[in-house]
């Protein structure tokens, strides 16, 4: 299958998590798989789903020591955005893994599913004018919930 964003899981536990990208992803338009692959126990595997869907882009799902987005960055020119679900084990401070990445390594760290969609969403925007417009209206929507909020607030 043709994908314009590929949502790699360190763990079939991380599908809950993954799956609210998955929606958000599909609220624009934009086609994606889901995968299950660890850079630490199946790197190869990993290095597989890269090469075969070199042209998308990637959003990693992995907690803990999150060396999977690093991974994926590193041997790919396609943008990358971790996203690694929240932990109140270690008081959220796995996140960290996340955060801290060698030279030459970048993957961009969105905590909330539905923000990495909309990252992914306007990287993709970039060349496609039908999704910019879906953008912007998502967007005005967003501002319009928070005019809502201050006429329903507002005395």
């Amino acid at each position: 299958m043709k994908a314009e964003v590929v949502i790699i899981m360190g763990s079939k536990s991380d599908l809950e998590f993954s799956s609210r990208i998955a929606k958000a992803l599909e609220s624009f338009g934009i086609r994606c798989v889901m995968r299950v692959a660890s850079a630490h126990k199946t790197p190869e595997k990993v290095l597989e789903i890269v090469r075969e869907y070199k042209e998308a882009v990637f959003i990693t799902v992995a907690g803990r020591s999150n060396a999977l987005s690093g991974f994926v960055d590193a041997n790919t020119t396609s943008p990358v955005i971790a996203c690694p679900p929240y932990s109140s084990k270690f008081s959220g401070m796995d996140v960290l893994s996340s955060l801290r990445m060698p030279s030459g390594v970048s993957p961009l760290v969105v905590l909330e599913p539905e923000n990495a969609a909309l990252a992914a969403a306007k990287i993709l925007a970039l060349k496609n004018e039908g999704l910019r417009k879906k953008v912007e209206e998502y967007q005005e929507k967003k501002r319009m919930e928070i005019e809502e909020a201050d006429r329903e607030v507002f005395h």
